[in-house]
Parts: structure tokens; C-alpha cells; sequence
């Protein structure tokens, strides 16, 4: 065993805490609060080899690149190479949105990070009626597989990795198959394309809910559809990315994101080994998305808590062998919803700071929200200041020449700790209601989201969550010190390529397509391997959507 510090020892340091607190820091006033992190953990005065003095530094620290990997999934890490610089970009129609990709490559960017609008992200076609009145807002406008030819003409995608923030599975079915079937239209081979997708069944079931949602059975087997078809044939793609950072967005605390996007994976891993796919051949390209938010010191013992934990799980509840299989790698994005539109300037600041926490944790890639994204879309000058934030960070600051800095303190090993018990904690919790997909159904995730964001509201408007310039630092009569994003006009735009492609297609063979896919839904293949080719055929993404509903049906969301 290899004890970090010696029993002894932590008894003399205990009896001098003991005294330290009696003779010195009980005669001092401590500020009227409770301290305690946004999870609820409480933050003690001062930590000290006792708060650590049960762990075995081989066994619960480690090396980089080396099991349990708290301390980072590569030997180097950011010596070697640093994290990827992938900033959120997508307005409009694609047009305009392949300016922006361009641009911030050109700035600098080392990969794309794709938003769509909130029609495609639903699966919905830009004209229809539910959805026309926001084509283009949120992200970019993608109805058919000639739009994706737009959105990523003149880029290099056999050489730049892209992330495809297609959120629910209902809409990456079809969009990961414009996106692969595009790929191939320009002679370019699927293995060679690198990337992520976002694909995460909860954000379609439990965050970010739209009309006519599939039931989180069929959602939860199109993502497992995604999954299988990349592990077969796109072996650079990641073809999942549990998107704790939308679960974070909507109100959960640091310890519950965890838990619901590990939930989620062992999930999915019991799936697919059910589905015959040996763990090893899909076990490494798993990825996770996770949130920066504010409370500095527990997103970085989060990060690390996280590492460990689920190399634990790999390792004791599926028997994983290969290293690689071992490792949470996982990108960050830092929190909007910590965003401001009073005052918007400080959030240039705000994110500054979650990116740091990013990075002292070990962040695989990550994304610098704009100051300005609690008002509009982000402008092209707002973007390189969040894009020029990252370069900031990586080349002027130093924290890159060493390896999980912080790694040893009192406080964060502690903390830490405590992150991991509690993220078990809820795991166990989960597994007793039968599994994360019955946990949706019955409504449980619902609401242990409903009461920590009721919490959080509450503590703000309180004003025991102090948010600089709206409960305290307030300005009067405030102006903006800068102009509104305005999102181009998108619909007119993409009615007449609708038009246009209607009447060019085939309408044979897109007749051909849907009845294969109707077929395909109640047989229970493989949905992706149809749609690769098939979308070729400029079927749009509301036509293949219509098809998922009428053949697995809809769902009612339960309410409280």
C-alpha cells in the first residue's frame, strides 16, 4: 500500500487543527453563509492530510495516461498536445453558416463545432407548420443532404474533425447520414472521417422536449442504431457524446450530470453487447459532453471524479481489459446558462474562468460560450474574443507545462472523493429503478431536474446565489455596449430549395426510401444502414421523421 501520508502524522496535524480552530479561528467572525458548493457538498475553512489520509496515492491517484487516469487519459497530456479549440458556431441557412465555419478555422480553431436550429434538431423540415416560424434560430437551417453539401463545401472534413451537435437521436438518424452520405458524394471513404455526435436520447425525452417526442425506448434504440453502424464503419467517429452539459443547462446539480450520462452509457453498453458487438469494438469511442459552470473548485474535482469512476465501471461491471476502453474523455463547454444579458461584458469573464476549470481538469476539447449568447446569436467579433480566449489560456498562462496541477491538494483530492460517492451513489439509485430508460418513463429524471433547477431559482432570487449585475452590482438604466446579432432570413431561403428539390428528385425513389425505412422500423434494423445511402436521394429530414412517429408512435413527457 501506498499511503500517502503516515498515521502518526495525522494525528499530530489533527491535534493541531484542533487547537488552531480553538485558540485562533472560533475568536474571528466567518461571513453569515452557508459554504457549500452548487451540488449541496459542504466546503470546510481549511483541509488538511486528514480530509485525504484514507487514500493509496497507487490506487486512487496514479499516473497520467494509467488506470484509474484521474490524472488525465494521456501520459502527456497537454504537453503532448492540447486540448482541441472547437467553437460552437451555426445561424441561419447554411450558406451562411459555412462563412462562419470558415472564418474561425482560418482564426485559429482546431474543429468544428456544428449547432442546428431548433426545427432540424426536432426533425422537423424548415417549412413545416410547427416549425417555420423558427427556421435558422438557434443554429442552422438542415432539411436535406443538399443543404449538407452547402453547410461544408471547401472544408477539408477528411482532415478536420467535426462534432455534430445533433442532440436527439431523432434528428441524428437523419442528419449523421446527410453528413456520412455527403461524404461519400465527394469520393471520400466514412473510415476516414473524425468527429463526434452528440446523439443522446435523454435530450430528446427529458431536456429538451418538442412536439411529438418518440417514446425513450425507440429514442434509446436509435442512438444505439448510431452507435453500432459507427463502430462498423466509421472507426474515427465517436459516434455518441452523453450530453451532460444539456442536462446541466436545464437545472441539474454537477453530481447529477455525471450520474445521468454515465447511466446513459452503461446503458448503452448493455445494449450493445446485447446486440453481439464485442465491448472493445465500441467501448473507447464513447465520449462525453460536460459542463463548466461556475462553482470553480467542484467542475475540476468533477472532471477528475468522473475519470476515475468510470474506469471503475468499465473495469468491475463489464470487464474491460483494454485501457483505452477505461478512459472518460470528454469535451467541455462552459456554462450559458450562467450568462448574462445585464451586463453582458462580465460574461467574458465568467467563461474565462470555467474554461480554466476545464483545463485544470483535463478537458479533451472544449468551447468558450460568447459574451453576447444570452442575448443573440453570436456575432463575429464575440466569437473570436471566446475563440481568442482559448489561445489566451493555451499560449500566454503556462497551465499546459504540467500535469493535473492540482492534483494532491487537500481540498480537491476531498472533494474529489465526495463528488464520486455521491455520482455512485445516484448510479445505484438509477439501477434500482430498473435502468436509465425505465428511470425516463416512470419520470423520475424528470423530476430530479424539476427540483434542483426550483432550488437554484430560488436561491437566486433570494439572493443566497449572488449573480453579479442581476441580484447585486446592478446597474440602472443599463445600455448595451454593443449591436444585436440579426439572424438572416432563412425560410424564404429554404422554401425554394424545397421547391426546387422536390420537383427535381425522384419521387419513386424517395417513395422507395420511406416504405424501406417504414419496413426497416418494424422489423427492428438497423436504421443507419438504411439512411446512409438513402438520404441520398434528398428525402428530407420531416419525411423521414414522419415515418419514426407513424411506425414507433409518440409520447407524453409525464408531468407534475
Amino acid at each position: 500500500m501506498a499511503k500517502v501520508f503516515r498515521t502518526d502524522s495525522v494525528g499530530k496535524i489533527r491535534q493541531k487543527k484542533a487547537e488552531w480552530q480553538e485558540d485562533c479561528y472560533s475568536k474571528q467572525k466567518e461571513l453569515d453563509k452557508e459554504f457549500k458548493t452548487l451540488s449541496g457538498i459542504p466546503v470546510e475553512a481549511l483541509y488538511t492530510p486528514e480530509d485525504v489520509a484514507p487514500m493509496d496515492y497507487l490506487r486512487d491517484l496514479g499516473f497520467p495516461g494509467l488506470e484509474p487516469f484521474i490524472r488525465g487519459v494521456y501520459p502527456t497530456m497537454y504537453r503532448g498536445r492540447t486540448w482541441t479549440q472547437r467553437q460552437l458556431a451555426g445561424f441561419g441557412p447554411p450558406e451562411e453558416t459555412n462563412k462562419r465555419y470558415k472564418f474561425l478555422l482560418e482564426q485559429g480553431a482546431t474543429g468544428i463545432n456544428g449547432v442546428f436550429d431548433y426545427p432540424t434538431l426536432r426533425g422537423y423540415d424548415s417549412t413545416d407548420p410547427f416549425a417555420r416560424a423558427d427556421a435558422g434560430r438557434g443554429g442552422v437551417a438542415i432539411d436535406t443532404i443538399d443543404d449538407m453539401r452547402i453547410l461544408f463545401d471547401g472544408i477539408p472534413i477528411d482532415e478536420v474533425s467535426t462534432s455534430l451537435v445533433t442532440c436527439q437521436p431523432i434528428c441524428n438518424i437523419s442528419i449523421q447520414s446527410m453528413y456520412f452520405g455527403n461524404a461519400q458524394n465527394r469520393s471520400i471513404p466514412i473510415k476516414a472521417l473524425a468527429g463526434t455526435s452528440q446523439n443522446d436520447f435523454l435530450l430528446e425525452t427529458v431536456v429538451t422536449i418538442a412536439p411529438g417526442v418518440l417514446p425513450p425506448e425507440y429514442s434509446f434504440k436509435l442512438s444505439c442504431d448510431a452507435i453500432e453502424f459507427c463502430t462498423r464503419h466509421a472507426p474515427r467517429w465517436n459516434p455518441v457524446s452523453y450530453a451532460g452539459y444539456n442536462y446541466r443547462e436545464s437545472g441539474c446539480t454537477a453530481v447529477q450530470e455525471v450520474a445521468f450520462v454515465m447511466a446513459n452509457a452503461i446503458a448503452c453498453t448493455e445494449e450493445l453487447l446485447r446486440r453481439g458487438l464485442p465491448l472493445e469494438s465500441f467501448a473507447a469511442r464513447l465520449s462525453f459532453f460536460l459542463s463548466a459552470h461556475s462553482d470553480f473548485f467542484e467542475e475540476i474535482a468533477k472532471y477528475r471524479a468522473a475519470r476515475r469512476l468510470w474506469a471503475k465501471i468499465m473495469k468491475n461491471r463489464f470487464g474491460a481489459k483494454n485501457p483505452r476502453d477505461l478512459m472518460f474523455r470528454f469535451h467541455v463547454q462552459t456554462a450559458g446558462v450562467s450568462l448574462t444579458a445585464q451586463q453582458p461584458l462580465n460574461n467574458v469573464s465568467r467563461a474565462s474562468y470555467q474554461a480554466l476549470s476545464a483545463v485544470l481538469g483535463g478537458a479533451q476539447s472544449v468551447h468558450v460560450d460568447s459574451y453576447d449568447e444570452a442575448l443573440c446569436t453570436p456575432t463575429e467579433l464575440s466569437s473570436l474574443t471566446a475563440l481568442r480566449t482559448q489561445q489566451i489560456l493555451q499560449l500566454e498562462t503556462n497551465v499546459t507545462h504540467t500535469i493535473d496541477p492540482l492534483g494532491g491538494s487537500y481540498f480537491v483530492e476531498s472533494l474529489t472523493n465526495q463528488l464520486e460517492s455521491r455520482i455512485e451513489a445516484m448510479i445505484e439509485e438509477i439501477d434500482r429503478l430498473g435502468g436509465l430508460v425505465k428511470a425516463v418513463k416512470q419520470g423520475w429524471i424528470h423530476q430530479e431536474i424539476a427540483n434542483t433547477a426550483y432550488e437554484y431559482q430560488k436561491a437566486v432570487e433570494a439572493g443566497r446565489m449572488p449573480i453579479v449585475g442581476v441580484n447585486c452590482y446592478r446597474l440602472e438604466n443599463e445600455e448595451l455596449p454593443f449591436e444585436i446579432f440579426k439572424n438572416p432570413e432563412t425560410l424564404a431561403i429554404q422554401e425554394k430549395k424545397l421547391e426546387r428539390i422536390k420537383k427535381e428528385r425522384s419521387n419513386q425513389e424517395v417513395e422507395r426510401v420511406l416504405g424501406d425505412l417504414g419496413r426497416a422500423c418494424d422489423q427492428g434494423d438497423n436504421l443507419m444502414e438504411l439512411l446512409v445511402e438513402g438520404v441520398k436521394s434528398c428525402v428530407t429530414e420531416g419525411e423521414i421523421s414522419g415515418v419514426l412517429k407513424k411506425h414507433y408512435g409518440v409520447w407524453n413527457p409525464p408531468l407534475f
